[in-house]
């Protein structure tokens, strides 16, 4: 019976992630294409390409040719922790992002970003165009982050950066994040792809996308809370504690403690994570010990190295 609930969740999991990246590939492909408002990461990269190629290489393509390699650079550095459901958001985020568009092959008739509404929107009311991509793409990735899948690009590279150089993932993101959205803009200048628009003002919209989107994101997640504390209870807290610090690169603190049923004195870990390394915490821990109790609670503030302040 455990297991085939235990069957039943990672279905639904898995159904989930593909709602978060079809939503995700709504915002994207209808409404900030076009509009020549890039996210940062991996998929805006691609949409630079898209507009250096003139839309011979199409936004879904580049974000799996590009993502593929990060994908094995990350197996390779951090281990299994970025496994099938990350080669499975990202590579159904870029199929849903082409099949929208039209540019998948057999499918040419979709093109959403051609109906009247889109094209009402992109010509009279721009920001509202934007916030609404904005929304679809903050809404999508939080729920792939809430179901334990991401869409690798910057999630990796700021992962590796943190173990090898000891650089935040916070900072990192943030500067892969801002480079993508400048290198767009500087396409687009170039290439004079938006008479109507300075490039300019396109970088600012998509600064302004940068910040509903990665608030959205923190909501789906987990409301308004911004991280979570762990209590885990184990005969086998050193390897629990270990897997924490070298799969996640979070510390761990180990407290003194006596358990009344069994009168056992043994050390229960204290961690703190962000929201969305959860999932891969609850499964470090399970794959060290099922048998383990944790308790986990909501943190509205964190002070010190490794996490943002909350403002």
């Amino acid at each position: 019976m455990e297991i085939l609930k235990s069957k039943k969740k990672i279905i639904l999991e898995y159904i989930l992630i593909a709602f978060g990246a079809f939503v995700m590939a709504l915002g994207i492909s209808i409404f900030l294409i076009d509009a020549k408002v890039v996210p940062g990461g991996v998929s805006g990269l691609s949409m630079a390409l898209y507009y250096f190629t003139n839309g011979a290489l199409p936004v879904g393509v580049a974000i799996w040719i590009l993502n593929v390699p990060l994908y094995i650079w990350g197996l390779k550095e951090l281990g299994k922790s970025f496994g099938i459901r990350t080669f499975y958001g990202f590579t159904l985020n870029s199929f849903f992002i082409d099949l929208l568009r039209g540019d998948f092959p057999g499918v040419p008739f979709i093109r959403l970003q051609d109906t009247q509404t889109v094209k009402d929107l992109l010509q009279n009311d721009f920001l509202f165009l934007i916030l609404i991509g904005s929304v679809l793409l903050g809404t999508g990735l939080g729920i792939i982050f809430k179901f334990g899948g991401t869409t690798a690009g910057s999630d990796i590279v700021a992962a590796i950066l943190k173990k090898k150089y000891g650089i935040k993932p916070g900072t990192a993101i943030i500067m892969i994040d801002i480079f993508v959205i400048l290198l767009a803009g500087f396409i687009i200048d170039q290439k004079g792809l938006s008479p109507e628009k300075p490039a300019l003002s396109l970088t600012l919209y998509a600064i302004f996308l940068l910040f509903v989107s990665s608030q959205l994101i923190d909501f789906i997640i987990d409301g308004f809370d911004y991280a979570k504390a762990a209590l885990i209870i184990t005969d086998k807290h050193n390897e629990v504690g270990e897997a924490i610090m070298n799969e996640l690169s979070r510390g761990a603190t180990a407290l003194k403690s006596r358990g009344l049923y069994r009168n056992v004195d043994r050390e229960v870990i204290y961690t703190v994570v962000t929201n969305k390394e959860l999932p891969v915490l609850t499964e470090i821990v399970h794959k060290v010990d099922p048998t383990a109790f944790m308790i986990i609670n909501n943190v509205h503030e964190i002070l010190g190295d490794g996490f943002r302040r909350r403002i």
